[in-house]
């Protein structure tokens, strides 16, 4: 799939797939200064790029790196991003330092990954009854913790 992508900012990164399997590529911070995020801090680091994706069933998922949660405590503050096929605005990544040192993004520091998934639109239909299932309205840890029933 063909993703086209402007750089909004001369000094902006584009995307790279890190290794040939890799299923995200990484994402760059583009700053004109350095950000520094206490813990407990969040921030918006913008990545100086817009994109289009040639297809509209097609979402672009942002997902924090691993190495920066593990190591650094650094995760998105909002999970996972979500990049909707028609959005062209600047793309950028919402971090939060969970970890206990103050941290600091620089300009080009890889800050999270995208990734392209197609989607399918559900239709909702209103219904009175709903199919029983083994699970029902069990919620929140209904399901228990251990590996075994």
């Amino acid at each position: 799939m063909n993703v086209k992508i402007k750089k909004l900012k001369e000094t902006a990164i584009l995307p790279l797939y890190m290794t040939p399997g890799a299923a995200a590529a990484d994402l760059f911070a583009c700053l004109e200064n350095d950000v520094t995020l206490t813990p407990g801090e969040r921030a918006p680091i913008p990545t100086g790029i817009a994109i289009s994706p040639e297809r509209t069933d097609t979402v672009a998922l942002i997902f924090g790196r691993s190495g920066l949660g593990v190591k650094k405590g650094v995760t998105l503050a909002n999970s996972v991003g979500v990049v909707d096929s028609d959005y062209r605005g600047e793309i950028r990544v919402c971090l939060i330092n969970h970890g206990e040192e103050p941290i600091t993004v620089h300009h080009g520091d890889r800050i999270a990954q995208i990734m392209f998934v197609p989607i399918e639109l559900a239709s909702f239909v209103p219904a009175e009854e709903l199919d029983e299932t083994e699970r029902g309205e069990g919620g929140f840890g209904s399901t228990g913790v251990s590996g075994t029933k």
